[in-house]
């Protein structure tokens, strides 16, 4: 009996050490969560490095996936992501997939736009896709009654 005491008692030792270090593995990442948004706020943070493992299917991971290589300051439209990932006429598809992104901003799904460069959706809102892209360096304009997206120029290079 004292051995069946013995080990419930390592095994709750060794869940207790394991529960521990998940705690402080999910304490680091929530802070080096914090740490790049504010960066990336402050305008010093282009690109995100905290590791990232968003539950889907396999063809939402593969739109995420690719939508972490558009580089900060640029946009794609839907169907150019669509041709990136070799699904050239899922472009409905790839924007139904870009709206159940589970980490907008860190998965930069505002950097893509209607292939007319109008704005097209956001989850989080256009006010916050327009906050973000001019986080970014663009200009948002309206045109026709449609806001679009043109890069901003910079007042450095005018003559």
């Amino acid at each position: 009996m004292p051995t069946d005491l013995n080990e419930s008692a390592e095994s709750s030792s060794e869940e207790r050490l394991s529960e521990q270090s998940l705690n402080e593995r999910n304490y680091q990442l929530i802070t080096q969560a914090i740490a790049e948004l504010s960066a990336y706020f402050a305008g010093t943070l282009q690109q995100f490095t905290i590791p990232l493992f968003p539950l889907g299917t396999p063809f939402q991971r593969q739109v995420w996936e690719a939508l972490g290589k558009i580089p900060y300051g640029e946009v794609i439209s839907y169907q150019q992501l669509a041709l990136l990932i070799d699904h050239p006429r899922a472009t409905r598809a790839v924007g139904n997939a870009n709206g159940r992104n589970p980490l907008p901003i860190i998965i930069p799904c505002h950097r893509v736009i209607a292939s007319d460069g109008s704005l097209g959706g956001y989850s989080g809102g256009l006010r916050t896709k327009i906050a973000l892209l001019e986080q970014e360096g663009f200009t948002i304009t309206a045109e026709k009654k449609r806001l679009r997206v043109v890069p901003r120029e910079s007042v450095l290079f005018q003559e």
